[in-house]
C-alpha cells in the first residue's frame, strides 16, 4: 500500500531519476516533481544541477555498511536503517561526542522512541 504524499515524502520533494518507467509512474501517483538523467546518452547532469550522485553515494555506503551484517530479518530492517541513518547524519561528529549521543539515546524510556525520534530527524 501506497503512503500519501507528505507521510514519508516532503510536499516539496523532487524526484531526480536514471529514466525508468516505473520511477516515473510513481511520481505521478504521489504527486511529486520529477527529473530524469539519461545515463545512456552519458548525460550526467541536467540543468546543471540535477543529477544522481548523492542518490548512488548513499546507497554505495548503505549497502558497504550492511554488508557486515550479512543480511537481516525483514522486520528489523527499520531499525538497522535508522541505525544507519543516524550514524550517517552524525558522522561530523567527534567520536565521544557521538558515544555521549548513543547512551544518551538508549537510555531513553523505551525503544519505540528512539525510533519516531530517527524519524523524524
Amino acid at each position: 500500500m501506497l503512503k500519501q504524499k507528505g507521510e514519508y515524502i516532503h510536499p516539496s520533494a523532487l524526484l531526480c531519476i536514471v529514466t525508468a518507467t516505473n520511477y516515473k509512474k510513481f511520481a505521478k501517483i504521489t504527486g511529486l516533481q520529477l527529473e530524469t538523467v539519461n545515463e545512456r546518452q552519458k548525460q550526467r547532469v541536467k540543468k546543471g544541477i540535477y543529477h544522481i550522485q548523492h542518490v548512488n553515494n548513499f546507497h554505495n555506503r548503505l549497502k558497504k555498511w550492511m554488508e557486515r551484517f550479512q543480511g537481516v530479518a525483514t522486520k528489523y530492517l527499520d531499525n538497522y536503517l535508522y541505525w544507519f541513518r543516524w550514524l550517517d547524519k552524525e558522522k561530523n561528529l567527534a567520536f565521544e561526542k557521538r558515544v555521549e549521543q548513543m547512551l544518551v539515546l538508549a537510555c531513553q524510556k523505551s525503544n519505540y522512541s528512539t525510533v519516531e525520534i530517527l524519524r523524524s530527524a
